[in-house]
């Protein structure tokens, strides 16, 4: 099994939002970075664990717990010209961009990045790195463990 954080704007989709989906349960559309892309379509699992972030926000971080729900697919936005994530250099026979489902199973306090960056055993983090910028990144074993431990703390 592997572990991921999923940054999501919650302007685009927020936990709320994904809790409220048919079967808690978001199509991660508009994905427009290779490396994650990548992550979606090579690595990814059904079943995998996901951490649902908040960026771009007052208060960016880890606020649910999911998992992958689906196989990686073609990304539809990337065909759709009214949306902010067409691309016109996309074909439908050979689609650039992917996409999982993710299901939210829990939404959790805010786990901040304060509070992230104040625990010395997660301080290797990508998503804690300086200059990090990547929608969807690795987690590794023990960083679950650690943060789901933190969440039931308080």
């Amino acid at each position: 099994m592997n572990y991921w954080l999923m940054k999501s704007e919650p302007s685009e989709v927020s936990v709320d939002d994904a809790l409220s989906a048919p079967k808690s349960t978001v199509a991660w559309t508009g994905v427009r970075n290779y490396q994650a892309r990548n992550y979606m379509r090579d690595l990814m699992r059904v079943d995998d664990g996901v951490l649902f972030y908040h960026s771009s926000c007052a208060e960016p971080g880890v606020v649910g717990i999911g998992r992958v729900a689906s196989t990686p697919y073609p990304d539809p936005t990337q065909f759709d010209k009214k949306s902010h994530y067409y691309d016109a250099g996309s074909k439908k026979e050979e689609p650039r961009w992917q996409l999982v489902d993710v299901q939210i199973l829990k939404k959790t306090r805010t786990l901040g990045l304060p509070e992230l960056r104040s625990v010395a055993a997660l301080e290797d983090m990508i998503v804690l790195k300086k200059g990090n910028r990547l929608s969807i990144t690795p987690v590794e074993a023990k960083h679950w463990r650690l943060i789901l431990k933190l969440l039931d703390q308080k």
